[in-house]
């Protein structure tokens, strides 16, 4: 290599953001989902005293990670911070509602705290609804770090600026993508390979809406593709596996195809 990209790579890195690792700020949003749920977190608290002041660290760690992030669409550091930590009660009772739907809706499930502790759904879930709620404050970095580093853990590919609902429920979770202008009504629920889609990644694109609306409880099983931003899946639908759909589908609508399968014994001759 020669002394004079040497030289440019030196001046870039002096250039770049002194901005927090991927893995801090993905270990400041778990500390979130342990500090809301202690089922998912090992650390205890003396006092009530003492859980005030981890939270106003959490608090003092989100400022330093989004003002080191740079993100020219947010204003004001100190007010972001302050608003995310006012919206934590509204973020705890969703988080909340998702746990449920969970757990009543999955047979296999023994306990809530099983779902919060074990399920990869719930905590691509998590990673999300902050994400979002980060995302609706002006921040775009910091949200897209929380779901990549979501999608890394389980397979559950979520954009932090899609609109859903309570009561979402994944269930197994990996191969699920959610496009950045889906919108998803509550009681939703997704099984693994669920595509919410766009008909085109052309960039002129960009800023339009290009992914389905899911309309309030729709079941939509594994595999199923759904494309298009002027695609409306009509509530209390059920879309079956494998299918592909780039047009809407009224409310109460059971959509699935039929593949010629064929079942013989192996024993028996051609």
């Amino acid at each position: 290599m020669s002394d004079d990209f040497l030289g440019y790579l030196f001046e870039k890195r002096d250039r770049t953001s002194q901005m927090p690792s991927n893995e801090v700020i993905a270990h400041w949003a778990a500390k979130i989902v342990d500090l809301l749920y202690p089922e998912h977190s090992v650390t205890q608290f003396e006092n009530k005293e003492d859980l005030i002041s981890y939270t106003a660290r959490l608090k003092t760690e989100l400022l330093m990670i989004a003002s080191a992030s740079g993100d020219g669409k947010a204003k004001d550091y100190q007010e972001l911070t302050h608003h995310f930590f006012e919206q934590l009660p509204s973020l705890y009772e969703i988080l909340t509602t998702d746990i449920s739907a969970i757990y009543k809706g999955d047979p296999a499930a023994v306990s809530e705290f099983e779902v919060i502790r074990t399920y990869p759904g719930f905590y691509a879930i998590c990673f999300y609804r902050i994400a979002h709620a980060l995302n609706r404050l002006g921040l775009r970095l910091i949200p897209r770090i929380l779901t990549e580093h979501a999608h890394s853990r389980t397979g559950i590919d979520i954009h932090p600026a899609a609109e859903i609902g309570k009561y979402f429920y994944i269930d197994h979770g990996t191969g699920i993508v959610i496009g950045e202008t889906s919108v998803i009504g509550e009681h939703v629920k997704l099984y693994q390979g669920v595509t919410l889609g766009a008909m085109s990644v052309k960039k002129e694109l960009a800023g339009s809406r290009r992914h389905p609306t899911v309309e309030d409880r729709v079941v939509i099983y594994s595999g199923a593709t759904i494309l298009g931003g002027d695609t409306t899946i009509g509530h209390d639908s059920v879309i079956g596996g494998n299918v592909w759909l780039t047009e809407s589908v009224d409310p109460y609508s059971l959509v699935y195809h039929s593949p010629t399968i064929t079942i013989r014994n192996i024993k028996e001759k051609n």
